[in-house]
């Protein structure tokens, strides 16, 4: 009876150790974890650079509706332009950056973020971050023929099932097809 005694607290020691030890790369990834790989990768001048692309982007939405509209003259381009500077200066980079924090410590251990920290420490992960950007412009340029061959088959199949569905319920045409 002793002797089954200690064998079950020696079996609840050793597997409360276990327990304890838990491998430090499955724990979930810290706040600061996350904040020092958001650093690594650049994060907030990516956001300012994409801030500053949407901002190019929408001056020329500006400027074309300037030249379809009579009544848009260049002082309302200007203060419309003005006002999406400001929107876009005045953009919360750092609470945008919190929001995700949370996100990527659901997805990543503490294991995984030092995994991705070694490797975009190194020269080849810094220049994949800096060639990036580019990286994904010319790919979206390189497959823009084919989606736009894509939409317009798309388009066109859209249009002749409506136009089949249309004639299926004219009446007019099944008077036609019930007479023939």
């Amino acid at each position: 009876m002793k002797r089954s005694a200690l064998l079950l607290i020696a079996c609840l020691l050793l597997g409360s150790a276990s327990f304890a030890q838990q491998n430090p790369a499955d724990a979930p990834a810290s706040k600061a974890d996350i904040e020092k790989y958001l650093d690594v990768l650049h994060t907030r001048d990516l956001m300012k650079t994409m801030l500053d692309a949407m901002s190019k982007q929408m001056h020329q939405m500006i400027a074309e509706q300037l030249k379809k509209d009579p009544a848009m003259t260049p002082e309302m381009q200007a203060r419309t332009n003005k006002m999406m500077d400001d929107i876009i200066k005045g953009m919360p980079i750092d609470d945008l950056i919190d929001a995700m924090i949370p996100v990527y410590q659901k997805h990543f251990t503490k294991g995984n973020i030092d995994d991705l920290l070694a490797f975009y420490s190194t020269p080849t992960g810094q220049k994949l971050i800096q060639e990036l950007p580019a990286i994904t412009t010319e790919a979206m340029q390189a497959v823009m023929p084919i989606s736009q061959r894509m939409m317009a088959t798309a388009m066109q199949r859209a249009k002749d099932e409506l136009a089949q569905m249309q004639k299926d319920n004219d009446p007019s045409q099944k008077k036609q097809a019930q007479q023939n």
